[in-house]
């Protein structure tokens, strides 16, 4: 039987590849991402806007742009996704709430200790239900909660690639603030340093578009003092005060990572932790869609997760050896 033009529009396939290219802008990116070739993938697109008779793609020189066609359709394609996913949301708010799965994404610089001995703690209590729990980068979180691919997002907040929080909630887990991580003798008497006292030697810190790394350049450029060189960057906190400490360079990374090392161990090899002044100051929180709270398993994990810091806090958790 002959597909309907709504058909050919709206099937899942056909929304996913237009998605991704009007995210990217670029069919060789976009389609790496979705695993096929930039043939294919043309064709695709081509064959949507031969079905709704109009360009939904110009370009300006090397560069790609969606048309007026184009960003009614991008409005319609998001519009459409959210209804699914609030269907899917609530066709699962009559689950148990001990069983199933629940989707976590983990900003990919917090020290996640915390959140694996809870998970043990609810398998142990809960077998039949499966944490599926991702470490991911600030775009990879924002896309997989758009996407509904996952339940929850922990991640540092304020953060600016939310652009719209109408659909979210936030739940506060702690507030943290940034160390400073330096060689410096002078400075070490100093048990808070400035901004332009940072940048005489290179700083090991996280990728481009990282949270903490987003965070620092806007609060150098608030205190109108250069950036500092970069000898190095790296995804974690471990990579990056690992290189810091053996190649002598500075970096800042939060006091919830540094809260369990041995300081006087890292004085007896010329390195010192002090406060930045201003301090930077930001909090660590669950982030999710407003329904899916009324999901029994998802609140009952939110609410179990409560119970765990109310036995004992999460800092102490920290420090606690395995």
């Amino acid at each position: 039987m002959k597909k309907t033009r709504q058909e050919n529009i709206f099937s899942s396939k056909t929304l996913t590849y237009f998605l991704q290219l009007a995210d990217t802008m670029n069919y060789t990116q976009a389609a790496q991402i979705l695993g096929i070739t930039q043939p294919a993938l043309t064709q695709q697109i081509k064959k949507l806007e031969k079905t709704i008779g109009s360009p939904l793609f110009y370009s300006i020189g090397k560069k790609l742009k969606l048309s007026a066609a184009g960003n009614i359709m991008l409005k319609s394609t998001k519009e459409i996704y959210s209804i699914l996913n609030e269907t899917a949301d609530e066709i699962e708010q009559s689950n148990s709430a001990t069983s199933g799965e629940i989707n976590i994404g983990v900003l990919s610089s917090i020290q996640d200790k915390v959140l694996e001995d809870f998970s043990i703690e609810m398998y142990k209590e809960n077998p039949s239900l499966t944490i599926n729990l991702r470490m991911l980068t600030r775009k990879e979180i924002w896309e997989s909660l758009e996407n509904n691919q996952i339940d929850l997002a922990i991640m540092y907040l304020p953060d600016s690639s939310i652009k719209n929080w109408k659909p979210y909630e936030a739940k506060k887990i702690i507030s943290d603030d940034l160390m400073f991580i330096h060689h410096n003798k002078k400075l070490s008497k100093n048990n808070k340093v400035r901004f332009q006292d940072t940048i005489d030697t290179p700083w090991v810190t996280y990728p481009e578009g990282y949270f903490l790394d987003f965070i620092l350049k806007e609060k150098f450029k608030n205190q109108l003092v250069d950036l500092p060189t970069s000898a190095a960057r790296f995804t974690t906190p471990n990579q990056i005060l690992k290189f810091a400490l053996e190649t002598g360079s500075n970096t800042a990374l939060p006091s919830s990572f540094m809260i369990d090392k041995d300081v006087n161990k890292m004085e007896n090899i010329d390195a010192w932790v002090s406060k930045m002044t201003p301090n930077i100051k930001f909090d660590l929180a669950f982030v999710y869609r407003k329904n899916k709270r009324l999901i029994p398993r998802i609140g009952n994990f939110l609410d179990q997760f409560d119970k765990f810091l109310e036995e004992k806090d999460y800092l102490s958790r920290l420090k606690e050896k395995d």
